[in-house]
């Protein structure tokens, strides 16, 4: 089981730094007052899609067997990256 955290911690904390979230949350600690409020609430978001996609993860695993979804998953990450790549290069 700790494997299993221990995984899914370094996954998702390598994939969070310097996205769009931690960005936004970057701006309202630097407009804020509280910045615990800022924390609490961008913790608390995380924790509610981070069930939304176990949940989802859990019934399509069910359905679907999960060499499928990771390699799906890597096909997305690779076509999300290209679409990138070549916005930036038609966007200069």
């Amino acid at each position: 089981m700790w494997k299993i955290v221990l995984t899914t911690f370094t996954a998702v904390f390598v994939a969070e730094l310097g996205d769009k979230t931690q960005l936004a949350t970057l701006g309202l600690a630097a407009d804020s007052r509280s910045r615990l409020a800022v924390f609490v609430g961008s913790a608390g978001a995380l924790v509610c899609t981070s069930l939304l996609a176990t949940l989802a993860g859990g019934a399509i695993g069910k359905a679907i067997p999960p060499v499928w979804l990771q390699r799906a998953a890597g096909v997305l990450f690779v076509v999300l990256g290209a679409w990138t790549l070549w916005r930036a290069g038609s966007a200069g």
